[in-house]
């Protein structure tokens, strides 16, 4: 992963944990999967919609991004753009 790949990567998780942090509620997990692209996820136990710049940023970063509704709580995700594999 480049520098400017991993530095866009660890804003988007900063930016889901922040969020999670500001409108969820505990508990509060972060996963990565890498497989053919990079997933981001952060999960809490909070009913309330996402908001605020925090995914904001993450959207304008990531190259996909949405939530899941779980019981209890939601998953937010985002996948950053990798470069080509050669």
């Amino acid at each position: 992963m480049d520098d400017e790949t991993a530095d866009d990567t660890q804003l988007i998780i900063s930016e889901l944990v922040t969020n999670a942090v500001r409108y969820g509620s505990p508990p509060i997990e972060l996963r990565l999967i890498h497989d053919r692209t990079l997933t981001c996820e952060v999960r809490d136990a909070g009913a309330a919609a996402e908001g605020g710049r925090d995914l904001f940023i993450a959207a304008r970063l990531a190259q996909a991004w949405g939530t899941r509704c779980t019981a209890p709580g939601k998953t937010i995700w985002a996948e950053p753009t990798l470069p080509p594999v050669p």
